[in-house]
């Protein structure tokens, strides 16, 4: 077993406010990602894994330049994902570092990668695993800017638009399955 709060605890050290943002994002992920996998055991999700990747999918946030969420690192927030990616990986963690690169919008494609020129390798990070999916999905549910608050459907896939019809898609798709 992992233990992600010496992860979280490593890479925020020093800055105690993003560290409570990360943790309470990352525990309301991780608690409706298990609330999916134990509502739907034929998905045959690997609980212990799933907490453990919901918990680290967003620590690339240690990373990136946003103030309003106490991240003080040089790098956009749209590299998080493959950034916390990295962070796991040299952990030691390449299946929680898939989950964390495949979690932005609904995944992204090398097209859309390339189409919206974003600053991330020109790759499929696209969800796979049922892991990858669920973890996916049910962070789109939760801001870190607004810890307080669950997203409704509607307004998780307003959040979606700006990746594209594709993505709302795939997220009531998800949606179907996963409720």
């Amino acid at each position: 077993m992992v233990n992600v709060q010496s992860i979280i605890q490593k890479y925020c050290r020093g800055n105690e406010r993003l560290e409570q943002v990360l943790l309470k994002h990352s525990t309301d992920v991780a608690q409706r990602a298990l609330r999916i996998a134990r509502a739907h055991p034929e998905l045959g999700a690997d609980e212990t894994f799933l907490w453990e990747a919901a918990m680290l999918h967003d620590i690339g946030i240690t990373r990136v330049d946003a103030p309003s969420i106490y991240c003080f690192g040089t790098e956009p927030y749209i590299r998080h994902g493959i950034l916390g990616a990295e962070i796991l990986r040299s952990e030691g963690l390449p299946r929680h570092a898939r989950v964390a690169e495949r979690h932005t919008g609904t995944g992204l494609t090398a097209e859309e990668i390339i189409r919206q020129n974003l600053p991330l390798p020109h790759q499929d990070f696209t969800p796979e695993s049922i892991e990858e999916q669920i973890v996916c999905y049910a962070d789109k549910f939760y801001s870190k800017t607004r810890l307080d608050e669950e997203k409704t459907p509607e307004q998780a896939m307003r959040s979606l638009e700006k990746f594209g019809s594709d993505g709302i898609a795939v997220f009531k798709a998800w949606m179907a399955r996963f409720s």
